[in-house]
Parts: structure tokens; C-alpha cells; sequence
């Protein structure tokens, strides 16, 4: 890993890395620049992802792709109604000395997919989140650390609902980001069909290692922040709870609960990994709304008046903006 000799010169090559890393992502994925963006932001935020979107958009490949440009384990593991916590957590054989042995199940990597985890039940969930929060893993009593770096981006198909075990609220507040992945346009999808119904191979430059991920992450961590920059991220997230001073009365008419406190930790955090991206020493006001529709949209729950009238949850967020 490089020697930075100031924070300064080590913003200034987060920058190039930043670039280089967007560039070797397009060589694969085609028109998906803001959701590629929220993922990385998610990572040297050490957050982790929620994307959302109807099946073909290329969600496992975009993480595949992420995780290869940034020379990291990957691991993809799909979510079915009889998945138990011991398939993603790991278990105990006996070995051939007669002893217990702990096998590491797919959860013991740094870049965890985890496809339609909606379609598991609450106590495999519960398994994977509490790994989310905790990096550790706990079996027959003994704990054992994750990865490290650890993100796990998450899919969820929102069309199908039959059979599923949406999230619980309060287990969808351990991300970071809910992206919302949308349909390509017609001169992108012209592309994607272009370059996936040849016989064309891409090879992929891996542009940074754990070591230095773990440094960025760190790095993020440490860039100053203006006092109004951070009042605004505070109360931004108080604005969102109805019945409190600051609520506005659209809030107040439409939303039951508002963000916790873990959103405006995001909410700077994420501000402060966007400025890195784009090339500033510290984040402003604009980073911050930058990131807020991501970390807002799964925090916010509309009440029935809200559904009823059609008003949406990004509505609420833009409104608040």
C-alpha cells in the first residue's frame, strides 16, 4: 500500500482511485453510474446496501464486478423459504480426530450478496443482520470476526410479494442505503444487449486491496466537518419525525415514524464519503441532500393518509429538501 505523506494527498489519490475504479466498473455494467456510485459511497462509509429493483438489472453482477475491481472475497448467497442461519453462518462436523470443528459458512467474506433476502424467513434474517451489526458471528458459543472490510448488499424484487418476509423496520435501518434500480434507457439497454450477446471477454483491473480500502474507510472517518453542515444533517433527520418541534405539517400529516438517530450518523457519514468521491477536503450542505433520498427511503413510514392520497415516500424526502 502507498504512503500518503498528508490526509491532503491521500483525498487526492482517494480521487483517482475513485475514478479508476468507476471506469473499470463501466467496462461491464452499462448506465447504472448512480447506483455504482451509492454501493461505493456504502463501502468506504463502512455501510452496508439495499437495492431494490424487478429481476434483470444486473444487481449479482454488478456486485460481482464491484467486488472484483476491488480485489476483495466475494461470496453470493441466495435466499430461499427454507435457508436456515446455519447455511450463511457455517456449523460444526465432526472431523476425523473425533473433535468439533467449526466450518465458516458463505457469510465469511468481505463482499456478502445477499439475493432476495426478502424470500427467507425472520430467523435467517435475523442471523445475517445481526452479523451486519455486530462483524462477529457467535456459534456453540464461541465468536468469530468477520471479514474485514465486511459489507453485505442486499436485493429485494419488488413486484413479488407472495410467499415473501418483508423486513422488518427495524432491521431495515442497519443499512446504510435502499437504492432504487430502474429500468435502462433504450440506447443503454442497446448496449447491454450489445455486449452480453457476444463472445467479447472483459478483463477487469483490480484497483485496490483490502489494506487499502480499510485506509480510505479510515480516511472518511477523519474529514473535518463544518458545525452548519452538521445541524443541517441532525435536522434534517428531526424534520422527518412527526409530532416534534421541528416537523413541518405535511410531515405531521403523512408520515407515522420518522428516521432514528442512525440516520443522521449516515447522513454525515455518507456526506463525508461524497465529498472524498468528488474531489473536496470536506463536505458542504450539497453532500449531504446528495445522500439523503438513499439513507431516508427506507427510514420514513408513510401513514395511510400518505397511501391513500399517492403521496410517496421520495416525495416527502424531496419536500423536506
Amino acid at each position: 500500500m502507498e504512503n500518503y505523506q498528508n490526509d491532503a494527498q491521500a483525498v487526492e489519490a482517494f480521487g483517482e482511485k475513485y475514478k479508476k475504479l468507476t471506469t473499470e466498473v463501466g467496462k461491464v455494467i452499462v448506465g447504472q453510474d448512480l447506483i455504482v456510485k451509492d454501493v461505493l459511497i456504502s463501502i468506504f462509509g463502512r455501510g452496508h446496501c439495499l437495492l431494490v429493483g424487478v429481476p434483470g438489472l444486473a444487481k449479482t453482477l454488478l456486485v460481482n464486478t464491484i467486488a472484483d475491481v476491488l480485489g476483495l472475497d466475494f461470496s453470493r448467497i441466495q435466499f430461499t423459504p427454507d435457508l436456515m442461519p446455519s447455511d450463511i453462518i457455517g456449523s460444526e462436523i465432526l472431523d476425523d480426530k473425533r473433535e468439533f470443528k467449526f466450518i465458516k459458512g458463505p457469510l465469511f467474506a468481505n463482499i456478502v450478496l445477499a439475493d432476495e433476502i426478502n424470500r427467507t424467513p425472520p430467523k435467517t434474517q435475523a442471523a445475517l443482520l445481526e452479523a451486519m451489526q455486530e462483524k462477529i458471528v457467535t456459534y456453540g458459543g464461541k465468536r468469530y470476526p468477520l471479514g474485514n472490510p465486511f459489507f453485505v448488499l442486499a436485493t429485494q424484487n419488488p413486484i413479488e410479494q407472495e410467499g415473501t418476509y418483508p423486513l422488518p423496520e427495524a432491521q431495515l435501518d442497519r443499512f446504510m442505503f435502499n437504492v432504487l434500480l430502474d429500468y435502462p434507457t433504450y440506447e443503454q439497454e442497446l448496449n447491454i444487449v450489445k455486449a452480453t450477446t457476444s463472445d467479447k471477454k472483459v478483463n477487469l483491473e483490480k484497483v485496490l486491496n483490502a489494506d487499502e480500502i480499510i485506509y480510505f474507510q479510515n480516511l472518511v472517518r477523519k474529514i473535518p466537518v463544518a458545525d452548519n453542515v452538521l445541524e443541517y444533517a441532525v435536522k434534517l433527520a428531526v424534520k422527518t419525525r412527526p409530532g416534534q418541534p421541528h416537523a413541518p405539517k405535511f410531515v405531521n400529516d403523512y408520515v407515522s415514524w420518522g428516521a432514528g438517530p442512525r440516520a443522521s450518523q449516515y447522513l454525515l457519514i455518507g456526506a463525508k464519503s461524497h465529498a472524498l468521491v468528488m474531489g473536496k477536503f470536506s463536505p458542504d450542505i450539497e453532500d449531504v441532500r446528495a445522500v439523503a433520498t438513499g439513507v431516508l427511503r427506507h427510514r420514513i413510514i408513510r401513514n395511510y393518509k400518505a397511501e391513500a392520497e399517492g403521496v410517496s415516500v421520495e416525495k416527502i424526502i424531496q419536500d423536506l429538501l
